[in-house]
């Protein structure tokens, strides 16, 4: 693990901190504010119980919730509790997704186990956040079967944790603080990465765009983009820190900028982070192909920097159920723009998103999926059967029979497993440059690592190349992955 954020900033604010006086109105600084006051909670229970306190953060969902979850434990740290990667520590927080019916039951279901745990420390804090979070029927399921919960609040104002921790140490009861939108953003808080050498980097927050299946915009708010400034300087600040990769993240990247007082568009954005020194690799996450410019595709052509791999979202391979889901283009627009981007980079590994089963898809409906993925040969796809989510206009038409969507699901995945392995193939016996990752599970001395394309490669080498860009052969393609052997000298 490492812990960023501006550290000379930090200090001067924590130095500065009169706890005898009232919080400050103003961001970030009404919140180191409570960092100090949640700090001396925290150290009094620790010399009450004799030992250091320890929290335990899940995640479930997309990197925009991975990344909050490194503000959350930035944060935590920063307050005084130790990392334990067990959900016995003395405060537990589940950052929660809610794209999908399975991730709410999941996280029903270890709360089940959290109560048990609770019983045995009674002292232990629980908090929820996140995006399912956000549903009014959640929370009214959690007041009335959940009340060991000691805290609740949704994904507009992960900011304050610091303050809310302090409320619940000084109250007996459930806190509970959810915003049903907001356009403020505030960063410059601790942050801790999961890898020293890569970060994801929020350069804008919710979604306009009203899929019909999607509860994201209910729960992510309106879109709302940081300035270019604050953005370079922040990616001046990892590269200082140690960063070589940055993923630029936001639910539709395409839209950056539209908000701002003086609007930009996102290639304009990925030009002036390219301009960053010291950093290696760019990549983003998620573009909305009705938006994909022909400016964005030509920066991403001459880019030094911007990885060879673009995760486009079908969804659906139906001009009609494209339609119904209101994506905004039509299977020859998505297939025109796949052409543009393939003709200006040949080497680009294309991957998305796929849905089946939406409702009133017919086996016809089915068919122009299948066409569009054969025809693309995408070099990997998340494919899922579709969440029927309350609130959304999809929940309301007519269902697609279980057994038929995971039926379809099956064939669906088996030629994107056939396709996956032919584009993996014919990486076969080139060197590629690869940003070593960590320590495989493959075996002693194995590390693993991801070239520009994304694909992962296992190979032979010292652990001293983690977090460095090396030359590996590509051995043997095992069809999701490489075997390589390092190009190097010890």
């Amino acid at each position: 693990m490492c812990e960023y954020t501006n550290q000379n900033d930090l200090k001067h604010s924590m130095q500065a901190i009169d706890l005898t006086g009232p919080a400050p109105i103003q961001e970030p600084q009404r919140q180191y504010f409570f960092i100090q006051k949640a700090r001396q909670h925290v150290m009094e229970k620790s010399e009450e119980l004799g030992r250091p306190l320890y929290f335990h953060c899940v995640t479930f969902g997309c990197q925009m919730n991975a990344r909050d979850s490194e503000k959350l434990c930035g944060i935590l740290r920063q307050i005084g509790f130790l990392e334990s990667d067990g959900e016995d520590a003395d405060f537990v927080i589940y950052n929660t997704c809610t794209v999908r019916d399975n991730a709410n039951q999941k996280v029903y279901g270890r709360l089940g186990y959290l109560n048990t745990m609770k019983r045995k420390n009674p002292h232990m804090k629980i908090a929820l956040c996140g995006c399912m979070m956000q549903e009014p029927s959640v929370i009214e399921k959690i007041r009335k079967s959940y009340r060991f919960v000691d805290l609740i609040f949704g994904t507009h104002n992960i900011f304050k944790l610091a303050e809310l921790l302090t409320a619940v140490y000084e109250s007996d009861e459930m806190i509970i603080d959810l915003w049903t939108d907001t356009d403020q953003i505030v960063e410059d808080l601790p942050v801790q990465r999961k890898y020293p050498f890569k970060s994801g980097v929020n350069i804008m927050f919710g979604c306009n765009n009203f899929c019909s299946y999607c509860i994201v915009p209910y729960v992510r708010g309106r879109e709302r983009s940081r300035t270019p400034e604050e953005i370079t300087d922040e990616i001046r600040r990892l590269v200082e820190d140690g960063v070589v990769e940055v993923m630029l993240l936001g639910q539709n990247v395409n839209s950056y900028g539209k908000t701002l007082k003086q609007p930009i568009h996102f290639a304009e954005l990925l030009k002036r982070v390219e301009e960053v020194e010291g950093l290696r690799r760019i990549r983003f996450m998620t573009p909305h192909p009705k938006d994909f410019s022909d400016e964005l595709i030509e920066v991403m052509r001459f880019s030094k920097k911007i990885c060879r791999h673009l995760h486009l979202p079908l969804q659906s391979g139906s001009s009609r159920i494209l339609q119904q889901m209101n994506r905004k283009y039509d299977k020859e627009q998505y297939l025109a723009l796949v052409g543009r981007i393939r003709n200006a980079m040949p080497d680009i590994a294309l991957t998305t998103d796929i849905i089946v089963g939406f409702p009133g898809e017919t086996e016809e409906d089915f068919q122009e999926t299948l066409d569009v993925v054969e025809r693309v040969g995408y070099d990997n796809a998340f494919t899922f059967i579709y969440s029927k989510r309350t609130g959304t206009p999809a929940a309301a038409m007519e269902q697609v029979p279980e057994e038929v969507a995971h039926e379809r699901f099956d064939r669906l995945l088996a030629l994107v497993q056939k396709n996956a392995r032919s584009a993996a193939e014919k990486w076969q016996g080139q060197v590629a440059e690869v940003l070593v990752e960590g320590v495989s599970d493959h075996g002693d001395g194995t590390l693993t690592g991801r070239m520009s394309n994304n694909l992962l490669v296992h190979f032979q080498g010292p652990k001293t190349l983690i977090g460095t860009l090396v030359p590996v052969a590509l051995v043997d393609s095992k069809g999701f992955y490489f075997i390589g052997e390092w190009r190097g000298v010890v």
